[in-house]
C-alpha cells in the first residue's frame, strides 16, 4: 500500500499551481516570485513546509508538481537523491529553471498529464496547489502510478475551515481534513495529517489581519491578485505599526506617571520625617 503524508497548516498545507484547459492559465499573479515583498509570516510558512518535506526526502527521488518559482527546490535538492520539478505556467517554470540550472530539472507540465514513467519517484510534493486542480482524485491516481511501493505524497493546502478563509479567485475546490482523508483512502493511500501554527499563538499583526480578511471576504472585497494582497498587507502593516507605536507611547506615559507618583510619595515622606 502506498503511503501518503498529509500536512495540515493554518493552511491544511499546499502551494500554487494550476487549472487545466487547452490554453494553460497564468498563475504568476497568484504565486510568490523571487522579487516580491512578503511578510514574515509568508517566509515562516514557506520555510516550515519545505523543511518538513526535506526531512522526508533524504536520499530519495523527488518530484515537485506546481513548483512555482522554485522557492523550496534548493532545500529539496540538498537533501534528496534527485529532484525534478514542474509548473504549468511557463514563466514560473522558466524562472525556476534559470535559477537552478543543472542542479534541478524544471519543465513546464500539466499536473493532470505528467509525462513520467511508472514507479519513477519515492516522493511527490504538491504545496499550495491542489485547489487549482480540476480533479484532485485523478491527480492522486497519477501519483499512485508514478510512486514506488513505499512512496508518499506530501500535501500542504489552505485550510477552508478557518473563519477568515479567503479562496483564491482561480481556485476550483478546497478540501477540509476529513474530505482529503476520504479522497486519499479511496485511491488506496494511508493518511497522516499534521497541523502547524496554532491560531491561539498568532502575532499581533495576524490578530488584526484575520478579522479584516473575514470582513473583506464576505462582500468579495479581498484582492484576488498577489499585487492587490500585497498592497492590503502593506496598509495593514502600517496600521499595526501605528498601534504598536501608540502602545509604546501610552506605556511610556504610564511609566512617567508612575515615576511622578512615586517621587511625590517619597517627597511627602521626606517632608514628614524632617
Amino acid at each position: 500500500m502506498v503511503k501518503s503524508k498529509l500536512s495540515l497548516l493554518p493552511c491544511i498545507y499546499a502551494k500554487i499551481s494550476i487549472k487545466f484547459s487547452e490554453m494553460a492559465q497564468d498563475y504568476s499573479t497568484v504565486t510568490e516570485l523571487a522579487s516580491d515583498d512578503v511578510t514574515s509570516e509568508q517566509v515562516e510558512r514557506i520555510s516550515h513546509r519545505y523543511h518538513w518535506a526535506a526531512k522526508k526526502c533524504i536520499g530519495k527521488d523527488v518530484l515537485e508538481v506546481a513548483c512555482g518559482a522554485g522557492q523550496g527546490l534548493g532545500l529539496l535538492a540538498a537533501s534528496s537523491k534527485s529532484v525534478i520539478a514542474s509548473d504549468i505556467t511557463k514563466q514560473l517554470a522558466d524562472e525556476a529553471a534559470e535559477r537552478f540550472k543543472d542542479r534541478v530539472k524544471v519543465t513546464c507540465e500539466d499536473a493532470m498529464k505528467l509525462p513520467y514513467s511508472d514507479g519513477s519517484f519515492d516522493v511527490i510534493i504538491l504545496f499550495e496547489a491542489l485547489y487549482y486542480l480540476p480533479s484532485f482524485k485523478d491527480f492522486l491516481i497519477q501519483c499512485k502510478r508514478l510512486l514506488r511501493s513505499d512512496g508518499m505524497v506530501l500535501i500542504a493546502s489552505a485550510n477552508p475551515d478557518l473563519y477568515d478563509f479567503n479562496p483564491s479567485p482561480m481556485s476550483v475546490s478546497y478540501y477540509g481534513v476529513k474530505e482529503l482523508k476520504s479522497i486519499f483512502e479511496l485511491i488506496g493511500f494511508k493518511v497522516e495529517s499534521f497541523g502547524y501554527l496554532s491560531t491561539n499563538s498568532i502575532s499581533v499583526r495576524q490578530k488584526l489581519l484575520r478579522p479584516v480578511k473575514y470582513v473583506a471576504s464576505k462582500p468579495k472585497m479581498m484582492p484576488g491578485s498577489m499585487s492587490g494582497k500585497k498592497l492590503l498587507k502593506r496598509l495593514l502593516g502600517i496600521v499595526t505599526l501605528l498601534i504598536q507605536l501608540a502602545r509604546k507611547v501610552y506605556c511610556n506615559i504610564f511609566l512617567e506617571l508612575l515615576y511622578f507618583m512615586a517621587m511625590c510619595y517619597f517627597k511627602t515622606k521626606l517632608i514628614f520625617y524632617l
